[in-house]
């Protein structure tokens, strides 16, 4: 089912951060917001993940209404601002730690999903040891640890290098291909449009514009 926003308002000490926004993102689409820092990408990001609610409106993810039907969305990776971890924990001890609050993946998954982002499974370093594109690394890991059916990813190629992005892009993809509903804001355009299927332009906390790229993403 997906993401949808509908007429979404968010004021904050009387400033408004979000005015009427609404958009939608299926499931196996990756859609993109773009827009200057300060446009509201990260407060939508937070309002669809249910960190915060909206004043009008109503965000709703895989058919529940967030706020009302679920404080949470059930199935959700996300990826917002800078990754936080235990800083004496390696990389994967962190997500053996996320996976056991729901206790739906195990030693396996994780090995897998490590690898994916490029991270050693038997590294011994401890988080606060990490580079900053290993941090990055291990969040894109731990967002897409449950293979959720709704991922949120703000400027997830901050820190990482050519082949970061690279692995970056292969994961969206595969993401997509998975079957999951994509939303994701990216300060490089041309990875941001070669990409995604669609793109939100958001200006001063409205949507400006609204392009369609058919097939762009498959290539």
């Amino acid at each position: 089912m997906g993401i949808e926003v509908k007429h979404v308002t968010k004021h904050i000490r009387g400033v408004t951060i979000l005015d009427d926004v609404s958009l939608s993102v299926s499931n196996g689409a990756i859609a993109a917001i773009a827009g200057p820092n300060g446009s509201g990408k990260t407060m939508l990001m937070r309002l669809i993940a249910g960190l915060i609610t909206p004043d009008e409106g109503s965000v709703v993810v895989d058919g529940a209404t967030i706020g009302i039907d679920r404080a949470f969305p059930e199935s959700m990776g996300i990826l917002i601002e800078s990754p936080q971890f235990l800083s004496a924990y390696t990389g994967r001890m962190n997500l053996c730690l996320l996976a056991s609050i729901r206790d739906k993946v195990g030693g396996e998954a994780i090995d897998k999903v490590l690898e994916e982002v490029g991270l050693r499974k038997d590294d011994k370093r401890p988080f606060r040891k990490y580079s900053l594109g290993m941090k990055q690394r291990l969040g894109l890991a731990a967002a897409v640890l449950e293979s959720p059916s709704v991922l949120l990813l703000d400027e997830p190629s901050n820190a990482l290098d050519r082949d970061g992005v690279r692995m970056l892009r292969r994961l969206i993809l595969k993401e997509r291909e998975r079957g999951a509903a994509v939303l994701w804001a990216c300060h490089d355009r041309e990875l941001m449009e070669s990409l995604s299927d669609e793109v939100y332009y958001l200006a001063e906390g409205h949507i400006d514009g609204h392009e369609i790229f058919a097939g762009r993403g498959l290539s």
